[in-house]
């Protein structure tokens, strides 16, 4: 089980991080004192010219409104060519913009926050942020990372043929490969919905809703205090589409690592799409509290979990595809409410529902999905590869009692233990639920991919999946893509050996942009 602690540390930009150790936002670790020893960098090797298109630098940074502006670093130089790094300021203290220029890359050094926090009650939004779309940001350190504070607001919106990459300054260099991870932080985004875990420790239950009218968590560093909450379900964090984020979940210590996205009670006005974690040394992605409604999800070569959801979050995702390295990776998805707090039925329960998905879970222990602490899992038109694992795990009677739901689901799950129940949950209600001769569910089918990750379910019965959210969209078929030559996942993505979509951009390099070589 998770060790929640009530007070959150959200990886600093200083070295002496005081109780760290909640996986409010990072995951769980030993408490106390962490100190960040930073290797020196890297040498930037001289590239090895291959007769291709070669990147030539900008002449210089473009002028920004936020204080301090851009920082002209120099140069840096990798396998596609030399960039001009012009280095983010800590605090986006005014609305901004950062073109897409052509040999120029933006650094991040530390942390950097956009606009400060605005409070559990306030509206509107104070500062945002806009990146178009080809921009690449790099972390120059494994400690950047950026932070979206709660009442601002973030506008990267990519195209299927010019994403947003947010990677890290080795991959600049040419230096990873696809087993490479854990070199920089992550992308947070903060916002005033509501989260069922609160910094003071008393929640609001079903039997005392204003238990805490302030339902606040707090994220706290030893000079910056970080904090989402709030009651605004339909809040707006902005937009973020069509973005690659690679290389992420940096290790503050033993455990205590970033994803390569972390939301902290978004709500249901931010706008997220086409989103790819890439080696994420953590989670892929990481919901906490709030309303997350996302389209089109690439989750490939997660460390731990792909999709971790908690303390509330009502998150909605269809379109999905989840693939794991075949050397690391727990579940591909684990569902929770407050950890050991079921039993008090705090409120709001959290909710996951994905729909359309592929999930290939190449771990040799544990499960593919794994729902516990009273929350609630629907998942529907789906394929599980699982690889002698359990396709579906349940923990405790309150977790079953939340009705769990699965339709359409095709699963070639362990022939011994094709479903597990612990923790007190019975293994024989489990399996009413999932083997109902109406809910369509199979546990031996033999998932093997023709394209890529495209599986012909042939006519397999398809679940309306309208009727789970007004979010989702009526699809009419198993898995993510429609058919073999769905192409909507081809482009924004890029290739590696751990899961090929035919985008022709390697995760192991950077793209040459039009006007770029």
């Amino acid at each position: 089980m998770k060790n929640i602690q009530r007070t959150l540390v959200l990886g600093c930009s200083l070295v002496a991080l005081a109780g760290c150790g909640a996986d409010e936002i990072v995951s769980p670790g030993t408490s106390g004192d962490i100190i960040i020893n930073n290797p020196a960098p890297t040498p930037t090797p001289t590239p090895t010219p291959t007769g291709g298109p070669t990147v030539t630098p900008a002449s210089g940074c473009p002028t920004i409104n936020s204080t301090g502006g851009l920082t002209d670093a120099g140069t840096i130089s990798g396998p596609t060519g030399e960039y001009r790094v012009c280095e983010l300021p800590g605090d986006f203290d005014a609305d901004d913009e950062l073109p897409y220029v052509p040999g120029l890359l933006y650094a991040m050094n530390g942390r950097v926050d956009v606009g400060s926090d605005q409070g559990f009650n306030s509206t509107g939004t104070e500062v945002t942020l806009g990146i178009e779309p080809g921009v690449i940001i790099y972390a120059v350190t494994g400690r950047s990372f950026i932070v979206v504070n709660r009442g601002n607001a973030i506008e990267a919106d990519g195209t299927a043929d010019n994403p947003i990459i947010w990677t890290s300054r080795d991959n600049v260099l040419g230096l990873t490969d696809d087993d490479s991870d854990q070199q920089w932080g992550g992308v947070v985004l903060l916002g005033r919905a509501p989260t069922s875990d609160c910094s003071t420790g008393v929640f609001n239950t079903a039997a005392d809703p204003e238990a805490n009218p302030q339902c606040e968590q707090l994220v706290e560093g030893t000079t910056t205090s970080t904090v989402f909450g709030g009651t605004d379900d339909d809040d707006s964090t902005g937009s973020m589409t069509f973005n690659q984020i690679r290389y992420s979940g940096f290790a503050l210590a033993p455990g205590d690592e970033l994803q390569a996205l972390t939301t902290g009670a978004i709500g249901s006005g931010t706008r997220l799409g086409n989103i790819m974690s890439f080696n994420s040394s953590d989670d892929g992605v990481e919901f906490f509290g709030g309303t997350v409604n996302m389209r089109n999800l690439a989750v490939v070569g997660a460390s731990d979990d792909s999709i971790d959801s908690d303390t509330g979050a009502q998150a909605a995702l269809q379109n999905v595809i989840v693939a794991q390295r075949s050397n690391t990776g727990d579940s591909v998805i684990e569902l929770d409410s407050p950890p050991d707090d079921y039993s008090t039925e705090a409120i709001p329960r959290s909710v996951l529902s994905v729909v359309n998905f592929t999930f290939i879970h190449n771990s040799a222990t544990g499960q593919v999905v794994r729902a516990r602490g009273g929350s609630r899992i629907r998942l529907a038109n789906g394929v599980i590869q699982a690889k002698g694992t359990p396709c579906v795990r349940i923990d405790q009677p309150e977790t079953l009692a939340a009705g769990p739901t699965f339709n359409s689901i095709l699963g070639d799950c362990s022939d011994s233990e094709p479903l597990r129940a612990t923790d007190g949950a019975s293994l024989t209600d489990l399996e009413a639920i999932y083997n109902d001769a109406d809910a369509d569910n199979t546990v031996d089918t033999d998932v093997t991919f023709t394209d890529l990750f495209f599986f012909d379910a042939g006519d397999a019965p398809t679940f309306d999946v309208t009727g789970l959210s007004s979010f989702f969209e009526e699809a009419d078929y198993i898995g993510p893509l429609e058919s073999a030559d769905d192409d909507r996942f081809v482009g924004w993505t890029c290739d590696s050996s751990i899961l090929d979509f035919g985008s022709g951009s390697a995760c192991t390099s950077l793209p040459i942009r039009n006007g770029e070589g």
